[in-house]
């Protein structure tokens, strides 16, 4: 195991959710290429036992805040995500199964801890945390605001995180509620 991988990986995810102010039955969507944590292009060098220490090192970080983890899959499956049944309920779910070359080693890892998985299409999470420019802004709610974390890389890959918040609607007779911003 890689613990300077998993460690910077918790960092990432607990910076996130603190900055996002992530609460309890939240949803944070991941993109994770472990290609490019070992330094090598995305879709190249897919690595499990990688992709398990940076799993490893987020569930950590989002158990402790009750906040679920939807793990997006590669192309090949058109970034659909692996998500705890109980964070969708009623949701359309998809047959699939993740696998390190069809999937990804990340959605395949989170396959295999998660309780109940299940790959959905889509997904609209509270907050994001992408790992190799994965392109994860496809599952954030509709107002996704750049956050800019002191943990930038994990390995070899950056590092890019969002949170979203409503969308500020009326114009300029309306009044927000500022702790929404």
């Amino acid at each position: 195991m890689s613990l300077l991988e998993r460690k910077q990986a918790y960092e990432a995810a607990a910076e996130l959710c603190e900055k996002a102010g992530l609460r309890k039955g939240q949803i944070l969507v991941v993109g994770c290429s472990s290609s490019e944590i070992r330094g090598d292009r995305i879709g190249t060098g897919s690595d499990p036992a990688v992709a398990e220490d940076v799993l490893c090192g987020i569930c950590d970080a989002l158990s402790e805040r009750g906040v679920f983890l939807a793990a997006q899959c590669c192309e090949h499956l058109n970034r659909a995500v692996v998500v705890e049944r109980a964070a969708v309920p009623g949701a359309d779910t998809v047959n699939a199964v993740p696998m390190p070359k069809a999937g990804g080693s990340f959605a395949a890892a989170a396959y295999r801890r998660f309780a109940d998985p299940v790959v959905v299409e889509e997904i609209r999470a509270d907050a994001g945390l992408d790992i190799g420019d994965t392109l994860i802004g496809m599952h954030l709610k509709k107002v996704a605001v750049p956050l800019r974390l002191e943990h930038r890389t994990v390995g070899a890959a950056r590092v890019v995180a969002a949170r979203t918040r409503p969308k500020f609607i009326g114009g300029e007779r309306a009044v927000y509620d500022d702790r929404l911003k």
